[in-house]
């Protein structure tokens, strides 16, 4: 156990590394080659097929071969994100904006389950990012405007349960009609969460789930969150959508299991911080949604309380949160909600002594940038000042990435080839 005694001089770096360890314990407590081995049945002695797409996808590929051996399939990643397969093909696209890679991967896996058959089993692998990366444009729609649209939809500020939605009435793929193209073949879609609630309809925009929404909703989202769309998707939206209700019969020979979720990274690290360095520890959670400055500055006043009500010899407290937030897009920055958050964390926390933060996204990429997050110490508006930048108008122009580059409390991680969603630690020593 570290005591807060022994914090002298290097009280920033320790805070810093323990930080650090957590989150990376975070993330190999969601590594597919660890976890999924448990969800598999024996496998099938008629056909089998392995298909799946997500950042995730690769590495559970990966996992599944190690356990059956060579398989036959198909599994999209994203790019970088690649793990050798003995039988299984691993293709690499756009995420998260899709490209005609994707298009034309998500075509072959459709073509790979042409004419199976009732004694056929399908093994499907989904995990985070599956919504850009299976891309499938329902209708007349072309790559370029649903491009168009996942990118306004990624700057516009919406749930990504709202964001879902729109994503499945735009497309032939999503809201169960992957598992519609294996019918009347058996299916088991083994899926690692990375949406608040775990709800499966949402992950990877539930392309082997049922849906109730409708394509009148989606519209009402656009609207909503005013995003800009042709008038080809408008059009699209007003017809019947390839959206399969949950009770269709061609969903009849799917199970859906979800063997990770963001809960229990949370809960491994909450452990960890207990048994090995003695933190107290509050958990938020992992469905905590909404815009990233909002949530920061509502965390900053929580930990500040917090540190308030602590004696000298009471244990330092670990704030642990997961979920997804958000970020509307209205400057010309480089940044992600995860760096976001922290910039905004550090901007509400105004120096306070003794409070560190760390935010990351688990699969290693916060928004569009290969940046897992950033850490933020009570010297961070200091180091920004001698740097000559404004943390205001950093925020302002979205550009945290850029504004903790330069301050050099950038967390990167490579491809962590998992993928459980935010991941926020506050770390608060008595004053």
């Amino acid at each position: 156990m570290i005591l807060l005694a022994e914090m002298t001089s290097s009280y920033s770096s320790q805070a810093e590394l323990i930080l650090r360890r957590l989150f990376e314990h975070a993330i190999v407590t969601a590594d597919p080659m660890e976890t999924i081995a448990e969800y598999l049945p024996e496998k099938p002695s008629n056909r089998v097929v392995i298909i799946g797409a997500g950042k995730a996808s690769a590495r559970m590929a990966e996992a599944v071969e190690r356990v059956w051996g060579k398989c036959d399939g198909i599994v999209i990643t994203r790019y970088g994100y690649g793990r050798p397969c003995k039988g299984i093909e691993i293709i690499e696209a756009g995420h998260p904006v899709p490209d005609e890679t994707g298009v034309k991967a998500t075509r072959k896996i459709v073509e790979l389950m042409h004419g199976l058959g009732e004694d056929d089993f399908v093994l499907c692998l989904i995990s985070g990012g599956a919504s850009a990366l299976l891309c499938a444009p329902s209708g007349t729609l072309t790559l370029a405007e649903k491009q168009h649209i996942n990118q306004s939809l990624l700057a516009s500020g919406a749930p990504i349960d709202q964001i879902n939605i729109v994503r499945k009435h735009l497309s032939a793929i999503k809201g169960g009609q992957l598992a519609a193209a294996a019918y009347p073949a058996k299916m088991l879609s083994l899926i690692l969460s990375d949406v608040p609630g775990d709800d499966i309809q949402f992950i990877g925009s539930g392309p082997t789930i049922g849906d109730t929404s409708t394509g009148q909703q989606a519209l009402q989202i656009i609207n909503d969150y005013t995003i800009s769309v042709p008038a080809t998707v408008i059009k699209q939206l007003n017809t019947q959508s390839g959206v399969l209700a949950p009770q269709d019969i061609q969903l009849s020979k799917t199970q859906n299991v979800i063997f990770a979720a963001p809960s229990q990274s949370l809960e491994a690290a909450a452990k960890m911080a207990t048994s090995d360095y003695g933190f107290d520890v509050i958990n938020l959670g992992d469905a905590l949604q909404g815009e990233a400055r909002d949530v920061a500055h509502h965390h900053a006043e929580q930990a500040i309380h917090i540190q308030k009500q602590l004696s000298d010899t009471d244990n330092p407290v670990l704030l642990l949160s997961g979920g997804e937030l958000t970020v509307t897009k209205n400057g010309n920055g480089v940044g992600g909600p995860n760096a976001e958050f922290c910039l905004a964390l550090a901007i509400s926390l105004n120096k306070q002594a003794g409070i560190f933060g760390l935010a990351g996204d688990t699969d290693g990429v916060d928004g569009a940038a290969e940046i897992a997050g950033a850490f933020v110490t009570p010297n961070t508006l200091d180091d920004a000042e001698k740097a000559g930048l404004s943390p205001q108008e950093s925020l302002t122009q979205n550009d945290a990435h850029s504004f903790f580059e330069i301050i050099a409390n950038q967390i990167i991680t490579g491809p962590t080839l998992t993928n459980v969603n935010d991941f926020r630690a506050i770390l608060i020593y008595p004053s």
